[in-house]
Parts: structure tokens; C-alpha cells; sequence
């Protein structure tokens, strides 16, 4: 009878080391998940900076190439210049909103990782549980 009372302290032990490990990788990895997001907003944000910048430079090679040529910025020049901004203004909205939703992707991961894991954590026990009321038979 002790070696039923031995396999089945050890059956739990099992089953509850193993629930533990699964909640803590569910734990690492939303954490990772979540930091990920983080360093792609970073990123995000830098290449934005970055996207902006060239366009003021292209805007303003622009206009000095304009006013060398002599062409004042009123009339069709300056509409080009209005179609230009709104079409870049169009293009940095569409990457923003991409990046959002990727960020967003990645939070709803780590969320899913974090709940999978449990499941599996409870999973585990309900399996462990069974086999310990087997051993117990």
C-alpha cells in the first residue's frame, strides 16, 4: 500500500511541476511578447522621425529650386506642392495605422499565451489528478 502512496505523491509532484513550468513559460513569453510591441513602437516612432525629416528636406530642395528658377510658389507649383504633402500625409497615416496593428497583434499574442498556458496548467492537473485517482484504485 506504500508504494500507492509513494506513486501517488509522486504522480502529484509531477503533475504540479510541470503546471508550474507551463504557467511560467505562458508568463516569459507574454512578457516577451509585450516588450516586443514596446521596441517596435520605439522603432516606429524613430523610423516616422526619420520619414519626416527627408520629406522636409525634399520639400525644402523644393522650394529653393523653385525660387532659383525664378517660379513663385503660388498658382500650379504651389498645388503640386499641396497634392505632394497630402498624398505623403495619406502614406504616413496608411504606416502608422500598419504599425498599429501589428503592435496591437502582438499584445493580443501575449494575452493568448498567457491564457493558453493556463489552460494547459489546468489541463495538466486534471491529468495529473486522474492518474493519481487511478494509482489510488
Amino acid at each position: 500500500m506504500s508504494w500507492v502512496i509513494t506513486a501517488i505523491a509522486l504522480t502529484a509532484a509531477g503533475t504540479a511541476t510541470s503546471a508550474y513550468g507551463q504557467v511560467q513559460a505562458g508568463k516569459a513569453q507574454e512578457i516577451q511578447l509585450k516588450e516586443q510591441a514596446k521596441q517596435e513602437e520605439l522603432a516606429a516612432q524613430s523610423q516616422e522621425l526619420q520619414r519626416r525629416q527627408e520629406l522636409n528636406r525634399a520639400l525644402a530642395a523644393n522650394v529653393a529650386a523653385l525660387s532659383t528658377a525664378g517660379i513663385s510658389g503660388e498658382g500650379t507649383p504651389a498645388s503640386l506642392a499641396l497634392a505632394s504633402a497630402e498624398q505623403v500625409g495619406l502614406s504616413e497615416a496608411t504606416i502608422d495605422l500598419s504599425e498599429k496593428l501589428r503592435r496591437a497583434s502582438l499584445e493580443r499574442q501575449a494575452q493568448t499565451a498567457k491564457g493558453t498556458a493556463y489552460i494547459g496548467a489546468a489541463s495538466t492537473l486534471l491529468s495529473g489528478g486522474a492518474k493519481a485517482a487511478q494509482l489510488a484504485e
